[in-house]
């Protein structure tokens, strides 16, 4: 994805009605699977110790595509670290 037009984010809202906005950072795709990474955007007064990399899956519900949480730690540590290494050889090739 190219960074020249800047970041791309998205509006979410969970099952309670809550909204939040998240930075897209990248995307692959696992045994069939495509999974997303994002950041959550936080206004510049909020602390760094709350940002975390958020993962979440695509899944065709009723023919429309949503995003859902993953379904087990082990699925989750396995994309986790999939997608550090994807962003350190990203941030190494930029070096």
């Amino acid at each position: 994805m190219s960074e020249d037009f800047g970041p791309n984010f998205i509006t979410l809202t969970d099952e309670d009605g809550n909204e939040f906005e998240l930075e897209y950072i990248d995307a692959l795709e696992l045994d069939g699977q495509t999974y997303m990474a994002f950041f959550p955007a936080v206004e510049e007064d909020a602390a760094e110790e709350d940002l975390g990399l958020v993962i979440l899956k695509s899944i065709m519900v009723d023919g429309e595509e949503q995003l859902s949480t993953l379904d087990s730690d082990e699925e989750l540590n396995r994309v986790y670290d999939l997608f550090m290494e994807q962003l350190l050889a990203d941030e190494e090739e930029n070096s």
